[in-house]
């Protein structure tokens, strides 16, 4: 690491990984061995790249990609999008975020059947996820939970 930098540009990674965090993966954001260990490798790979020559377009590139990395998918996000798409009567869209957390733990043995990857939304099991979470969470709410 470059000692010469400026303090708030090593923080740049880590506020812009913190700030994905609070919107699609909130059960991380209190991993603070997670966050250091991404926020420096984001940082070195971006300083790696510009001292072999790359512009700092390609190197900010190469540093979202390995501060990224597994986090393209979201469960929460994936649970928010249901509760808005097919509760939207009985879960206010304000609510969502706070109700996603809340099922997560409900929902977990239904996301361990599948395959979760960055590109998992693209594939064709992802209706089949979708269409059991949305089983899981009606029987949830109908149980008051």
């Amino acid at each position: 690491m470059n000692s010469k930098k400026h303090p708030a540009d090593l923080s740049y990674f880590r506020l812009l990984l913190t700030d994905f965090l609070r919107e699609s993966h909130p059960q991380l954001l209190n991993d603070e061995k997670f966050i250091a260990a991404r926020n420096q490798a984001a940082i070195d790979i971006y300083e790696d790249v510009i001292k072999n020559g790359g512009s700092p377009l390609e190197a900010a590139h190469w540093a979202n990609e390995t501060l990224f990395v597994g986090l393209h998918f979201s469960k929460h996000d994936t649970l928010k999008n249901i509760l808005w798409n097919e509760f939207s009567k009985e879960v206010p869209e304000a609510n969502a975020p706070l109700w996603a957390i809340r099922l997560l733990p409900e929902c977990e043995a239904v996301f361990a059947k599948y395959p979760l990857s960055d590109d998992f939304a693209c594939s064709p099991e992802y209706e089949l996820l979708y269409t059991e979470l949305t089983g899981t969470i009606l029987i949830c709410l109908e149980n008051g939970i």
